[in-house]
């Protein structure tokens, strides 16, 4: 059984992470060889776990904490909005995956709601941002998320977003990055679960299924709503385990993006 357990797509993904990572960090310097040498800017922060956990928990918090969805819809989705129940108790679905609600990619369509985004919230203490959560608006109580996960979305809202335009053209849809640096962490890492031609998902479960529907490869995600996939990509897919390159900076996150897009949209 043990044995069987490493052999498993996520432990495989994890080990591939490892070396990927590995081979990119040098050994840290001893104090004799850092004597009169600046200080260097803190790269990863040291909240990354809280932050991508609550990157998953602003996806879908029901699926990263195996909750049932409070009955019915949200008290705030606007009546004119076009869904209905479970998904409209997801961050995404009213403030989307650029963070922007109205002013961004669901300015119009299916997701439409006339809601803003989370944009302005970005640089807020945490405390205030729980607040703002568990505010009569939103009505999270911590029965449907708990204390330490409400605390982790919190970091992520004020901490954990980026300013999308600056990675993906909103005209094109396009990643401004280099699709072929992104191949070499796609291939190594992603591609253990995802296949080397984004036609596996490892998300594809009965439940993912019932919730999310079969959207096909990751080709036709990535050039359809890239920015789900750059945030799945630095968060990882809430309820599965996928591996968030967090630990990567945010231009190596987008030239893996660029490589997904280059990858095929449509299934045989």
């Amino acid at each position: 059984m043990k044995y069987e357990l490493y052999k498993s797509p996520a432990w495989q993904c994890f080990y591939s992470l490892v070396f990927t990572v590995g081979v990119m960090i040098a050994p840290l310097p001893t104090a004799a060889q850092t004597a009169g040498v600046p200080a260097q800017p803190k790269i990863v922060d040291q909240d990354i776990w809280e932050i991508s956990r609550g990157g998953q928990l602003y996806d879908d918090w029901m699926a990263v904490l195996d909750a049932e969805p409070p009955n019915g819809s949200h008290p705030a989705y606007p009546k004119e909005g076009k869904k209905k129940g479970r998904t409209t108790w997801r961050c995404k679905e009213c403030h989307g995956w650029d963070y922007m609600g109205e002013d961004g990619a669901y300015r119009k369509g299916a997701h439409y709601t006339g809601i803003k985004g989370v944009r302005n919230a970005a640089g807020k203490d945490v405390e205030e941002i729980v607040k703002i959560i568990t505010d009569k608006t939103h009505g999270y109580t911590s029965v449907m998320i708990r204390p330490l996960a409400m605390r982790k979305l919190a970091i992520f809202i004020g901490r954990g977003q980026v300013g999308m335009d600056q990675y993906i053209d909103r005209s094109t849809n396009k990643a401004r990055g280099n699709a072929a640096r992104g191949a070499l962490f796609f291939q190594t890492v992603c591609a253990i679960c995802h296949g080397y031609d984004g036609s596996k998902m490892i998300s594809r479960s009965d439940t993912a299924l019932a919730v999310f529907g079969d959207r096909g490869y990751l080709g036709t995600i990535a050039h359809n709503n890239p920015w789900e996939v750059l945030h799945k990509i630095r968060n990882g897919q809430p309820g599965v385990g996928m591996v968030a390159l967090r630990v990567l900076t945010i231009q190596d996150q987008t030239d893996v993006l660029a490589y997904v897009q280059t990858l095929r949209k449509m299934r045989e």
